[in-house]
């Protein structure tokens, strides 16, 4: 097994994000539309907040009530990006080393993180990307 492979090596470099003054039916366009789990929140290059899926569907009737979609389309009017996302997110470095970042997940309830560099959003890695890292070393 390699030791001490960077999350570089594992990071979505592509980065679906969103701007901390976009609204939250743009998110949630955004979620669906790239078949994505979380999205970095940004202002310019550096990363200020994060939003899952999990978010919005606390947010949403959606997933509970057939019908529901003016319900849920007034909620999300009715919030910021601001009041969902989880403000100021532990971020890593690209090259932390993955078996560290495995610990992370494994003792934080986090699902992803952004990877930046310099202040700078260089990535995004998630618990799946760790989980197929792992997985390769099998084969």
């Amino acid at each position: 097994m390699k030791k001490r492979e960077p999350i570089s090596h594992i990071m979505t470099k592509t980065v679906v994000t969103a701007n901390e003054k976009d609204d939250l039916k743009t998110v949630v366009e955004k979620l669906k539309s790239n078949t994505i789990r979380h999205i970095p929140i940004v202002k310019g290059k550096e990363v200020v907040g994060i939003i899952s899926r999990t978010d919005i569907n606390r947010l949403t009737f959606g997933a509970l009530f057939e019908g529901q979609d003016n319900a849920d389309e007034a909620i999300l009017e009715m919030l910021s990006i601001s009041q969902v996302m989880t403000s100021k997110p532990k971020t890593v470095s690209p090259d932390m080393i993955i078996r560290d970042l495995a610990e992370i997940f494994v003792k934080e309830d986090f699902h992803a993180l952004p990877v930046v560099d310099n202040g700078e959003l260089k990535g995004i890695v998630t618990t799946t990307d760790v989980v197929k890292y792992f997985l390769e070393q099998y084969d």
